[in-house]
This record gives C-alpha cells, structure tokens and sequence, in this order.
C-alpha cells in the first residue's frame, strides 16, 4: 500500500520529506522565545503527523484531507516566515523547503523553479466577524490564525450542524464554509443558508480541496459568492474576505435605509391618515405627482350629514362636554364610512363631507354610500345610550346622498391646499340636506337610479330648493329588503 501511495501522492511525501528536514526538536530551540511562533511550529508538525495518517488511503475523502492539511502546511510555514526574526536561520530555510514543497502540487511535466513571494497580510480597513466551517482542526486553526492577524473576529464551527446552529443566534459578516465535511456537508449548509430569509444576505465563501468544476458552478448557482481551493493563497482569501465584507456592509446600510423609509412611510400614514384619508394617504405616497395642484372628472356618490339642532343642544355645555359629544359621534361615523370605503373630505364642525368614487373608483360606490348612511343611521343607537351614560344629551342626524359629476383634485395654492372636490353635484347634495329630516336619509334621483340593491323607500317628494333652477326629486331610503 505504501509503494502504490508514492506513485499515486507524489505531493504529500514531498511535503513530509521537507517537514521531515524540519525535525521535532527544532521548535524547542530556546533561540525561540515566542510563545505564538512555538505554537505555530508545534501546529505544522502536526499536521505533517495527520498528512502521514493519510498516506497509503486512497479514497476520495482521503485525497481531499491531504489536500486540506497540505494547506494547512502551507498556511503555518507562511505565517512563520512572516515572523522570520523571531527563528533560527536554520529553521527559517527548512520552512522555504516546506513551503516550496507545498505551494505546488507535483505534475507529470517538469516545471522551472518558482521563486517562493514572501506573504505580508496588511490590517483589514474594516474588520468584521467571519465564520469558518471546517471538520479539521488544522484549518480552523489556520484559518482563524491569518485572519486574527488582520484583525478579523473568527468564530470556528466543526461541522455542518454547528455552523448552523451559530448562524442562527449570532451575527456574522463572511462565512467560509468547507465543502466536504461529514454530516451536513458544506453545500447542504449552503442551501439551507440562501433559503433563510435573514441569513441569505450574508456572503459564503467556499473552500474545497477538489477542483471539481460541476461543484464550483453548482455552488455558485446556489447562491455562494466565491470559490477557493485549497491550499489557499492567504492574500487571496484576505482579498475575498475583504469584497464579502463590504457586500455585507452595503446591505446592511440597505436595509437599514429600507427600515427607515420604512418608519418614515408609516408615521406619515399614521400622522396624516388622521387628518386625511387613506386612500388619499395612499394616492400622495404612491403618485408624489399627484400633489400637484388641478385634478380630474370623476362620478361620485356625495354624502353629507349633520346632528340636527346642534347648536341649541349645546349652547349651555361646557366646551369640554361638546367636545366629548362631538369626539363620540365623529370617530363612530369615521369608523363607519371608511369600513364601506368612502373618502372623508372633512368635517364642519358637527357636518361630515363624504365621497364614494374618488380617488379610488368602484363600480358599486352608490350602493356603498347607501349601506353606509343606513349603518350610520343604525349607531346612533349606542351613540346616544353614551351620551345618557355621560350626562349628555341625545342626538339626531340627517343624510343626503347625491350622485354626479365633480372635479377631484387638489384645490388651494402652492403653499397650502388640499384634495377636495368642486362642481355643481356638491351644491345639490348641500341643498338635499338643508331638507332631510331627522334620523332620515335622502337620496336624488342620479342615485336612486343608479342603485343595484333591493331597497325600502318612503315615497318621492320634490323639491324646490334656493339656487338651484332644476326641481330636485329625492327619495328617502328606510331600510335594505330582507
């Protein structure tokens, strides 16, 4: 087994051979004072000692851990080196054999020599957190060792599960993530990562020692930001860890601008939609052109109410009770209107303006109007059993309905306006009302030709009404047929 291993890994016991030349005893010299160069020294023996483990099996997953703890090699004799001052003359030169002999894997055509670059890793302009997945201690340590260097936080996982579980409760900036590994395998990691909706923004670097093409592409599709293979290039793997930071920082700024906006749209929806409605809110956010001043034809079903005798039932209450009262009656009648779809245009005083059709249109906006004249009717009810609970006095409303054609839009000036509505329907709905009755609802004629459900009317009355040349035929709505 032994003899078929040297001709099949020619790599690793050219790597051995030079570690060999090293020798144990080396990294207790007591030229050496450094406890993190000692350290370094007893991590690369080893890992030759686990590369030796490894010879002589010829599996894949062999073949793929001899590849990961030659990069390991490689990774403690470059780190070394950059610490040459601190080492023996001696021991720096066995380290360039080592790392000669692992930065090039061995092919069937010779090659010239290649001077060995010396590696300097420069402090990352923005360190951050990374997370490197790896079944073989060796790695992690290496891996967690160059990027400490550059001020890189790292956190190790071990195995598939772990880094799963870490991603869950921490924060993490790059993860790199060894591509075989038992278990949950580094693709598996990878899939489940891109499918969570809070982690599928961080970036993956995968590390593999098989230089598989079909896994590079199928990784990549599924959502990795980079490929490297073992051994790795420290300056390279700095470089990547780099660009992923940076991803990740812009979208972490993204997404807090997107919170932000976010707040912003919903404190204005809650700031103006108290003063506005909302499909008005809704018109303004969405079409910011739409502030502009002028507007469109629209048909609409006008509604207009008011309590009647108002100003004598409250000529003796404190303003505070007339503000309770009012508060009462006007939030029971917002609520209302808008659970059937109408646009509030505003309230004078104890008078609702409303409108069905406009900015938003439905093909039923003068059934609505009616519907929601009868509930508003129907809770003037519980509205009055308060008012006795208060020791206030009870109310009575009347409701005109009309239905024409108005000019929707925004009407004022530059500096101040609002969204309202303009033409002749508005003056015949106001006239209606003049008219109505208590607990009664009014509808004109246009309306009452335009409904579609099954209502109970009172009989037609016309109406002869001040400004108006026209006789206004109205009819009063008592109720939906069962």
């Amino acid at each position: 087994m032994a003899e078929s291993s040297i001709t099949e890994d020619p790599w690793a016991l050219k790597v051995l051979a030079a570690v060999a030349e090293l020798g144990p005893q080396r990294y207790y010299d007591p030229v050496i004072t450094s406890e993190v160069v000692k350290n370094d020294l007893v991590s690369l023996i080893r890992a030759s000692q686990k590369l030796q483990e490894k010879v002589g099996i010829e599996t894949s997953e062999a073949r793929h851990d001899r590849r990961n703890i030659i990069g390991a090699i490689r990774g403690y004799s470059e780190m070394l080196l950059e610490d040459s001052e601190a080492l023996p003359s001696a021991v720096r030169a066995h380290l360039l054999q080592i790392l000669a002999a692992a930065k090039t894997e061995p092919t069937s055509t010779p090659q010239s020599p290649t001077k060995t670059p010396s590696v300097t890793l420069l402090p990352s302009d923005e360190p951050g957190v990374i997370l490197a997945v790896d079944d073989l201690p060796e790695n992690r340590e290496l891996v967690s060792r160059l990027l400490q260097k550059t001020g890189h936080t790292v956190i190790s996982a071990e195995s598939g599960e772990e880094a799963l579980e870490l991603l869950d409760t921490m924060g993490v900036d790059v993860v790199l993530l060894d591509l075989v590994m038992p278990g949950i395998g580094g693709a598996e990691v990878l899939k489940r990562l891109k499918e969570d909706e809070r982690l599928r923004a961080t970036p993956v670097v995968m590390i593999s020692g098989q230089q598989d093409m079909d896994q590079i592409v199928g990784c990549i599709e599924a959502g990795a930001d980079d490929y490297l293979l073992k051994p790795f290039n420290p300056v390279l793997l700095q470089a990547r860890i780099s660009a992923g930071i940076e991803r990740k920082r812009w979208h972490d700024r993204e997404e807090l601008y997107r919170e932000q906006l976010e707040r912003r749209e919903q404190f204005i929806r809650a700031t103006f939609g108290r003063y506005l409605s909302d499909d008005i809110v809704d018109e303004i956010l969405e079409r910011p052109e739409g502030l502009e001043l002028g507007g469109d034809l629209r048909e609409v079903t006008i509604m207009m109410s008011d309590i009647r005798g108002f100003t004598t039932l409250v000529e003796h209450l404190p303003p505070q009770q007339v503000v309770t009262l009012l508060n009462r009656y006007l939030g029971r009648m917002t609520e209302i209107i808008l659970e059937f779809g109408g646009t509030i245009d505003e309230f004078l005083g104890d008078a609702v303006l409303a409108v069905f059709g406009a900015p938003r249109r439905n093909d039923d906006d003068p059934d609505r109007a009616v519907r929601c004249a009868l509930a508003m009717q129907d809770a003037m009810a519980d509205i009055n059993a308060a008012n006795i609970a208060d020791d206030l006095p009870e109310v009575e409303m009347a409701i005109a309905l009309n239905t024409g054609s108005v000019v929707a839009g925004n009407i004022g000036s530059e500096r101040r306006s609002k969204y309202g509505f303009v033409g002749h329907a508005m003056n015949v709905t106001s006239r209606i009302e003049d008219v109505a009755d208590s607990r009664e609802i009014l509808i004109s004629q246009t309306t009452y030709e335009k409904l579609e459900g099954n209502y109970q009317f009172g009989d037609s009355r016309a109406l002869s009404v001040k400004g108006i040349e026209e006789e206004l035929k109205v009819y009063a709505v008592l109720g939906e047929n069962q």
